[in-house]
Formats: structure tokens, C-alpha cells, sequence
């Protein structure tokens, strides 16, 4: 899949200023960085472009500020990057103009600067011209490592792209790969889990992946509107009545298309949705008007893991039960750690991405054994739903 696009591969960043963009929008609490995976991710392209001689000038977005505020300012995310790269980062307190344009006048081949946010200018997201121009000012390439933010069309992660010469960082190229071999040019049988709350959100996720995959697995609370359009009894489940015509016609379509659709078969009830409340597994054919479904039961884990054992590729959006709460999470993380086993022993392709599903498969402790887990949240969802990404539509070899 990336060799339709432009990488690292192809070009020489030595003495040149490289404008990378990276998501360094991560967690920080009280001025600490509490979860540094993106930055890791982000690692491998700057200690490759320092070493190769490239000055390498970060930018990102923080936060959903409304023009500037210290709250939301980069200098502490940039102690964490040169923590994690093991070099020193220098700070510049603008990302266009005279602080910009003197610290990036300083740098010597080999080092790393990190300027501040970039939506503390309003032309950052109405990927404005003039604010393109006075960014593309400070570079002679862009480097575009933030899949993450490539479903936004802003002047950092798409507008640059029209004025300097554009490739794929390596986390982006890694991204582009895992999803190549998901969704692209996939080992079939490909089998795709997609769980939540809320069939609403992901009509175009279903719609796409009815044409793309064998096997559409259907967990979490969208799965109760199906079985409300089995004309199964839910009780008190969380199900969008007002959908169940929608979950008949997507039925309808997949039996049309020979798609099979998978959805549980028992279900863990409980009558009080909080953590260790009472709780037993009945067949989706006997739920009573007071219970909740808030996990898939024993025998639909098997029946799952099932058709993961005939799957050679599957794509993971969405928990299978409430899996933040116990016993509530049996469902997800014992699918999990099946396609875990399968997927390290080389059996199974495993792709998953979207903010629940990645907390979801921290709470199983598998992330790490899994062929890829992306990072993005709305990117990644927009990918599966079909939909071209401008920060990656810009990197194509045309």
C-alpha cells in the first residue's frame, strides 16, 4: 500500500529544514504527559531524519484552544519528546513569524525544534493560505507522521502538502501498510468486529465493510438493535429503537451479498448497571424485562472465536460488552486474547484502531501481541467507512 505514496525512502533530508507533522495531542495532567504512545510512535522518523542530517522542526496541535492559551501550549509535550528521543528539543513559543523564523534560523544539521501549537492561530484549521505560506516559509520538505489528525483537512496536515515537496513519515507508512493489508489487498477470509454503543454512528462503517469483508461481527449495544430486529426482547438494554428497520436492511443487504453477520447468541444480564452487580448469562431468547445485556456470553465468545480461527485477516472497531467495568468485560477481552494466539502464531492478521477499542485491548493485555493497533480515532474510522483522508490523498504518487 505505501509504495502509492511518497516516504522517507525517497528523499534527502540532509541539511534541509523538515517540517514534520506529528499528533502530539496526548494526555497531560498537571504538566506530565500521561500516556506517550503517540510520541513514541512518532520517535523512530525524527532520530532518522536527525541522523540523516535534516533540522527537524515538529508541528502539531494541542487541545481545542480559541487563539492562544498557555494551558494549552506544547513546552511541556516537548520535554516528553526529547525525554523520549534521548536528544535535546528546543522550544520556539510561536509556530509562524519572528520566534519561529529565528529558531529555526539557529538550528544547526541534526537538530530538533519543536514549535508551538498550531491552532493557536485561527488559519490552522481553515488551512487559511497566508497561514500555509508563513508555515511553508520555515521549510524546504514536509514530512507528514499524523494519521491521526489526517482526516482534517488544516493547513499542517494537508495545506502544506500543495507547497512544499510531501512524504509519509514512518508511522504514517507503517499505518498505511497495516491498513493496505486490512482493508486493500487483504488474506481473505477477512473477518471485522465492530462493537459500541450506537449503530447511528456507524452506518457508513457497516455500509463499506458489507463490501469489503466476509464475516461482520456485531457486538457491543448495536448489537441489541439487532436482535431487536430479530424481533428479540431486550428489556432495558441500551438499543436505538428508532433503527431496528436500519438493522433489517443491513441484514437484508449482507444475506444479498452472501455476507455472514454474527451476533451473540447468549448474553450476560445483570438488572443495575454497575460493577460486580449480580449478574447471569441467558440466551438472547429469554431476556427479562427488567435485565441489561452488558457482555456477550460464553457460548457466543466461542462462536466468535470460531470464525476468527477460519479468518486470515481481521479488523477490530468497537468492545463486544461494557468492558470497563467487571465481570463486564469477559466478552472482549477473552475474544481478544483468541486473536492475540491466532495473530502470534501467524495465523491471523490483526488490525485494530479507535479510541474504546485500543483501551479496550489495554485492559486484555494484548495490544502489544496484535499485527497492528492504530493509534487514531476519527482517521481510522474514516478509513474503514471508505472515505478518502486529504492528509493522505496529498502524499500520493501521482
Amino acid at each position: 500500500m505505501s509504495q502509492n505514496f511518497r516516504t522517507l525512502d525517497s528523499v534527502d533530508v540532509k541539511g534541509k529544514r523538515v517540517l514534520v507533522r506529528v499528533d502530539l495531542n496526548v494526555p497531560v495532567e498537571n504538566g506530565i504527559v500521561t500516556d506517550a504512545t503517540r510520541i513514541e510512535r512518532v520517535a523512530r522518523a525524527l532520530t532518522e531524519i536527525a541522523d540523516k542530517g535534516g533540522k527537524v522542526i515538529l508541528l502539531s496541535h494541542f487541545g481545542r484552544p480559541k487563539g492562544r492559551d498557555p494551558k494549552n501550549s506544547l513546552k511541556p509535550v516537548a520535554a516528553e519528546v526529547a525525554r523520549i528521543v534521548k536528544r535535546p528539543v528546543k522550544f520556539a513559543d510561536d509556530c509562524i513569524g519572528p520566534a519561529a523564523e529565528a529558531a529555526v534560523a539557529a538550528m544547526r544539521p541534526g537538530d530538533i525544534l519543536c514549535l508551538e501549537n498550531t491552532r493557536f492561530h485561527p488559519g490552522e484549521e481553515k488551512n487559511d493560505p497566508a497561514f500555509v505560506a508563513a508555515l511553508a516559509k520555515l521549510g524546504d520538505i514536509w514530512v507528514n507522521d499524523a494519521f491521526s489528525a489526517a482526516h482534517r483537512a488544516h493547513a499542517s496536515t494537508e495545506g502544506l502538502g500543495h507547497k512544499l515537496p510531501a512524504y509519509a513519515g514512518r508511522s504514517m507508512q507503517a499505518e498505511l501498510d497495516a491498513l493496505g493489508k486490512a482493508l486493500e489487498h487483504p488474506q481473505r477470509p477477512v473477518a471485522a468486529i465492530v462493537g459500541g454503543a450506537k449503530i447511528s454512528t456507524k452506518l457508513d462503517l457497516l455500509g463499506n465493510l458489507l463490501q469489503k469483508v466476509d464475516v461482520l461481527i456485531i457486538g457491543g449495544a448495536m448489537a441489541n438493535t439487532f436482535l431487536l430486529a430479530q424481533g428479540k426482547k431486550v428489556g432495558k438494554s441500551l438499543a436505538e429503537a428508532d433503527l431496528v428497520k436500519t438493522a433489517q436492511e443491513i441484514m437484508e443487504k449482507a444475506k444479498a451479498a452472501k455476507r455472514e453477520i454474527v451476533l451473540p447468541v447468549d448474553a450476560v444480564v445483570a438488572q443495575k448497571f454497575e460493577a460486580n452487580a449480580p449478574s447471569r448469562v441467558v440466551s438472547v431468547d429469554a431476556v427479562g424485562d427488567a435485565d441489561m445485556i452488558l457482555d456477550i456470553g460464553p457460548k457466543s465468545v466461542e462462536q466468535v472465536v470460531f470464525v476468527l480461527a477460519r479468518a486470515k485477516t481481521l479488523v477490530w472497531n468497537g468492545p463486544f460488552g461494557a468492558f470497563e467495568m467487571e465481570p463486564f468485560d469477559n466478552g472482549t477481552v477473552e475474544v481478544a486474547e483468541a486473536a492475540a494466539e491466532l495473530s502470534e502464531a501467524g495465523k491471523l492478521v490483526t488490525v485494530a484502531g479507535g479510541g474504546d477499542t485500543v483501551a479496550a485491548l489495554n485492559v486484555a493485555g494484548v495490544a502489544d501481541r496484535f499485527t497492528y493497533v492504530s493509534t487514531a480515532g476519527g482517521a481510522f474510522l474514516e478509513w474503514l467507512e471508505g472515505k478518502a483522508l486529504p492528509g493522505v490523498e496529498v502524499l500520493r504518487v501521482k
